[in-house]
């Protein structure tokens, strides 16, 4: 880095009378600021000569005539006469400069070319801070011509890494608050300001009389709105559209997309928003104009009030832009907002399902009711669970009530209401417990014979649907295969009845006092369902979820390693729904139950040697969010020596009443009991003490019954995965539009062996300058037909000049890696570029 002082200089000077030929070289010290020191100054290889105003003729003769081999320093203490009055002029040609001013060791120092030295000049008080000069130097720009030298300038200020005006906008915008912004005034204090906004006009075409951050950043963003606004802006916006589009939403995409700045585009976007009153303009708008906007949190406030009331309305046809409503509940909730919108539309989207499963049928004969429920009609009940999961995650709720309100209704009164009387009435067919396997026959079917370890995950209250989940998302494992099955559980379903059914036995029966027992062993708890397991196979055990998920490697390896067999009881979702004061929790433990059954086999598989498990329930459950009115309760008288739950009543008699149904204890448990279990046909519940009704279970339905059996196989060792692609439908070689459309297809479908991807796709010069908007595009299509796996990206090109000659390329990077995928070399042809070539 250059500094200014004496022994620097001298240095430099014997550098110059360095090697054996003759050497003169002219030092115009034009202040004399070193007129003094050069008395005392002695060089290695050369002498110095004093040159006077008045003797520069002498000066040519003596050097040319007298003395035509000493090296020379020649000084003059006043500044370089022109070249009318300069008789050294000649000699000065064929001899050397040098040059002892700040901007000129500073020039030397960094290459800078003479030409722009005055750039330097005009700065030079930027130079006097040791720290503020190292930064400029630490930007180690290449190539220095007048725009590179201010916008280093201005980066160095900023303390920015490179020298990139988009960067020192993006410090500027986002360091500092728009009014009294201390970059600015760094500026100023440097010369620098007219600089800054000289090159705002000359990068996003911004120009005013009075310049300022306030009126920058309203253009930037009105400017991108109307690109991807399809409608008309408001008049008021009109005049602060810049003509340089394409630079601006480059630069725009670029903060958006950045994880380092996105929180501050979400506040900047904020302020202009507010400024602009932007809400009223955009209600304005049809939602058909507003699909491809993301420039203000106010766009999907719009779109999704009109979501609203679609679905409210229950217009599941409607269509906006060409989407259907979750067409654009997924688009919009992977574009930028997505992280504040995203559960908000994926409530809507669940919705939109429950909306179109309202005038529900249910099917006839308890066979093609249990095949439609496993083929469709699980979805309600999953989609009813997501509206419900993202519903609770919202800070206001208010004005989704009506919403809310439809969702129940056809949950209870269309679907629950239609499937649970034919469910009823089909399961009093005499086939009906031979439709499916039976849980009391689960030992049997699917452990009698294991030849390997294998775990069993008892997860109670989870029922199919939840199974279902769990299943979809272990596909996604490429080192698992997955297997899912049903089976139907014992009645009433309640967890010590299910749990003891899932353990191996000849006998199961229920007692007069009430108790469950296998083989005459209570087994209502962990003793007794191990001391009942170990009777079938001696290398077993049974172990709680929560005492074995935690323990070390070694630790988990001396309970597994000594075992064929491993029952592990889970209870995340019944013990979070059977609590009045959590039951409305429940669905987000089903989430966690998920999660945390996936991380179990992940570890276990890893760290434990075991690479079997089965993953089933005791029992299902139901669940309704509006709270139960009296005509919802049946009052349930029965016998004195009863057991009363709120969705079942077993007893000596049956209990015979409307909206009543009853079952021979002796059919469901394979023996001769002669006990009655009744239950409500309907979802109803039995009058009972105590708090909390909304999460209920022992009752008949297929949401209680049906209980999900999920075999699980892991992969030894490693499977090759790779990342979902995405190529060009067809190769392009020239641009010729500052706006282009491209379409692109993912390779190949999502599935256990290709995982989803996000991909960051632009294009670059050969300079390696963006040149574009930034698109993003997340890889996560499963479907099989490779049309439907077709997407068009729109870029919108830089307002600037493009050479034919040179090359350009369209990149795609891994976003999680930030490594480049793949580029297209292509030829920019656009005519009339940068202002039309007009220069204004």
């Amino acid at each position: 880095m250059a500094e200014l002082n004496l022994k620097q200089i001298i240095d430099r000077l014997n550098a110059e009378f360095t090697g054996e030929t003759r050497k003169l070289v002219f030092w115009y010290d034009d202040k004399a600021d070193f007129a003094e020191d050069m008395e005392t100054v002695e060089l290695q290889n050369a002498k110095i000569y004093r040159l006077q105003p008045d003797n520069q003729f002498y000066t040519k003769y003596f050097l040319e005539r007298i003395d035509q081999t000493t090296n020379y320093l020649i000084y003059a203490p006043f500044p370089k006469p022109d070249v009318r009055d300069n008789h050294l002029e000649d000699t000065c040609a064929y001899s050397r400069r040098f040059f002892a001013d700040r901007a000129s060791l500073l020039s030397l120092d960094l290459g800078i070319e003479e030409k722009y030295k005055s750039v330097i000049e005009k700065h030079i008080k930027f130079f006097a801070n040791k720290e503020r000069t190292q930064r400029f130097y630490d930007l180690e720009i290449e190539n220095f011509n007048e725009e590179t030298i201010l916008v280093g300038l201005l980066s160095a200020v900023c303390k920015a890494r490179t020298c990139s005006f988009e960067e020192v906008v993006r410090v500027v915008l986002t360091g500092n608050e728009p009014v009294d912004n201390v970059f600015l005034q760094e500026f100023e204090k440097y010369d620098l300001l007219s600089a800054f906004w000289k090159l705002c006009e000359q990068h996003f075409g911004y120009t005013d009389a009075k310049p300022g951050l306030e009126r920058l950043l309203v253009t930037l963003f009105v400017t991108y709105t109307g690109r991807y606004v399809q409608a008309e802006l408001p008049a008021a916006w009109k005049s602060f559209v810049s003509y340089k589009s394409g630079n601006i939403i480059a630069f725009l995409d670029s903060l958006m997309n950045s994880v380092l700045y996105r929180d501050q585009y979400d506040v900047l976007s904020a302020h202009v928003a507010k400024e602009l009153n932007v809400l009223p303009a955009f209600a304005g708008m049809r939602a058909d104009d507003l699909t491809e906007c993301d420039t203000f949190l106010a766009v999907d406030q719009v779109l999704i009030k009109w979501l609203l009331d679609r679905l409210v309305s229950e217009d599941i046809g409607a269509v906006a832009n060409g989407l259907t409503i979750p067409e654009l509940c997924e688009k919009r909730a992977k574009m930028h907002f997505g992280r504040k919108t995203g559960k908000i539309y994926r409530m809507l989207s669940a919705a939109y399902s429950m909306v179109k499963g309202a005038d529900y049928h249910a099917a006839e004969g308890f066979k093609p009711i249990i095949d439609r429920y496993l083929a469709a009609d699980y979805r309600m009940d999953r989609q009813y669970r997501k509206f419900y999961y993202y519903y609770d995650r919202l800070e206001s709720t208010e004005s989704f009530e009506p919403l809310r309100e439809l969702v129940e209704n056809i949950y209870t009164n269309e679907y629950l209401a239609s499937l649970l009387p034919a469910w009823n009435a089909g399961i009093r067919q005499d086939a009906a417990f031979s439709a499916i396997p039976l849980q009391r026959e689960f030992y049997n079917t699917n452990l009698r014979y294991a030849k390997e370890r294998t775990v069993v995950i008892l997860s109670d209250a989870m029922r199919y649907e939840v199974g279902q989940e769990l299943f979809a998302r272990m596909q996604d494992d490429p080192k698992c295969t997955a297997k899912l099955s049903v089976q139907l559980s014992v009645l009433p379903s309640y967890t010590r009845l299910g749990m003891a059914a899932l353990l191996p036995h000849k006998t199961l029966e229920m007692t007069d006092d009430f108790q469950v027992l296998a083989d005459g062993i209570l087994c209502d708890n962990l003793a007794g369902r191990q001391q009942v397991l170990q009777n079938y196979n001696p290398d077993s055990v049974c172990v709680q979820f929560d005492d074995i998920k935690n323990l070390k490697v070694a630790e988990l390896r001396d309970v597994l390693t000594k075992r064929q067999l491993i029952y592990v009881y889970h209870n995340q979702i019944d013990a979070r729904g059977d609590k009045a004061n959590t039951e409305d929790e429940v669905f987000h433990a089903c989430e966690e139950a998920v999660r945390e059954i996936m991380d179990f086999i992940h570890r276990i598989s890893v760290s434990g040697n075991t690479y079997h498990f089965i993953v089933t329930a005791d029992h299902g459950f139901l669940y309704k969010r509006d709270k139960l009115t009296e005509s919802d309760k049946i009052s349930g008288k029965s016998a004195e020596k009863a057991f009363v739950n709120r969705r079942f009543i077993v007893s000596e008699a049956a209990l015979e009443d409307d909206g009543i149904d009853h079952m021979s204890m002796g059919r469901v448990l394979g023996n001769a009991d002669g006990k009655v279990v009744s239950y409500p046909v309907s979802s109803n519940v039995f009058k009972v003490a105590g708090g909390g009704a909304n999460f209920v279970h022992g009752g008949s339905s297929p949401q209680e019954m049906l209980v999900p059996v999920l075999e699980i196989k892991m992969e030894r060792g490693h499977m090759e995965t790779k990342n979902a692609e995405i190529a060009l439908v067809s190769i392009v070689r020239k641009i010729t539009n500052l706006i282009t459309s491209l379409d692109f297809i993912q390779s190949d479908a999502v599935s256990d062996t290709v995982k989803t991807a996000k991909y960051r796709i632009f294009f670059l010069s050969e300079d390696n300058e963006k040149i574009s908007n930034e698109n993003s595009y997340v890889a996560d299509s499963r479907e099989e037909n490779a049309k439907k796996r077709i997407f068009r990206m729109r870029f919108t090109f830089k307002n600037k000049k493009y050479d034919k000659d040179k090359q350009y390329y369209l990149v795609v990077y891994d976003e999680q890696s930030g490594l480049e995928q793949w580029r297209q070399p292509v030829m920019m042809d656009i005519a009339f570029a940068d202002d039309f070539g007009f220069g204004f």
